[in-house]
């Protein structure tokens, strides 16, 4: 039995807003193998639509009789306007440990504090520090690529470029600033793949200051961290923790983030 497809009197129906949709409906008969129904809908409908691109296929039994092989069913195929990326942010932030301040703002008794030169949380075994919202840049930009690129050479560039940051300028972010946190693949339907990539932006520093060291750089996702050792208050008489030393290091491998195949 042949399959047939016939284009409904309530089709086309048009959605306007922040993504313009339009959805095909048809009758389809002459099977009871809801792949077969898929697959012929698949064939006999275009990818693209006006300028817009075909992204669900919906095909739903009306009545179906597998002992005659034949079936009446519901089509829907609906195209959308095709973004080529798709942006959502977070700008919330996230939690740092941080032994050092910026700056002390006062100290009591004044006098007589010991200057702990801008150490947090200074006891007699060492520095407690404190958790502080520190700025950090979420987002994720979604995208679509057609089948045939997305081969499994593809896939290893991205699953290789998780944990590494950008090795140079890229959607806003100097060298070193991005983070890529990983990446969500799905294939539609229509054949197309719908990608979705995470990021987190955290800015380059220049110039930091801990206690008396000046002149410290630091770009975003490097791990600063502090020395410190007992010495010496002659003012206050006393022994404290101050910072003699401080450590950038690096703890993620750059790389080349047009790999990723989005502008």
């Amino acid at each position: 039995m042949a399959i047939t497809m016939q284009e409904r009197v309530d089709s086309r129906a048009v959605r306007d807003g922040d993504r313009e949709e339009i959805t095909f409906r048809y009758y389809l008969d002459g099977t009871a193998d809801e792949q077969a129904a898929k697959d012929h809908v698949a064939a006999n409908t275009a990818t693209t639509y006006e300028g817009l691109r075909r992204r669900d296929m919906r095909v739903e039994p009306v009545w179906v009789d597998t002992n005659a092989g034949a079936g009446h069913w519901d089509v829907e195929v609906v195209y959308v306007e095709d973004h080529s990326t798709l942006v959502a942010f977070d700008t919330t932030g996230g939690t740092q440990h941080l032994t050092y301040s910026l700056q002390t703002i006062a100290a009591y008794p004044n006098p007589g504090a010991p200057d702990c030169k801008n150490a947090i949380g200074v006891t007699k075994e060492g520095v407690e520090g404190v958790d502080v919202v520190m700025p950090v840049y979420a987002w994720t930009e979604t995208f679509y690529k057609d089948d045939a690129d997305v081969t499994q050479e593809y896939r290893g560039k991205l699953f290789n470029l998780t944990g590494k940051t950008n090795n140079a300028t890229f959607h806003g972010c100097n060298a070193g600033e991005c983070l890529c946190f990983g990446f969500q693949g799905s294939r539609m339907e229509d054949g197309q793949w719908e990608i979705t990539a995470h990021f987190r932006g955290s800015p380059n520093r220049t110039n930091l200051q801990v206690g008396d060291i000046t002149g410290i750089d630091k770009k975003g996702w490097e791990y600063l961290w502090v020395m410190y050792a007992k010495e010496v208050d002659e003012t206050a008489s006393m022994t404290v923790f101050r910072p003699v030393a401080v450590y950038i290091e690096r703890v993620c491998d750059s790389a080349d983030f047009t790999d990723i195949g989005i502008d």
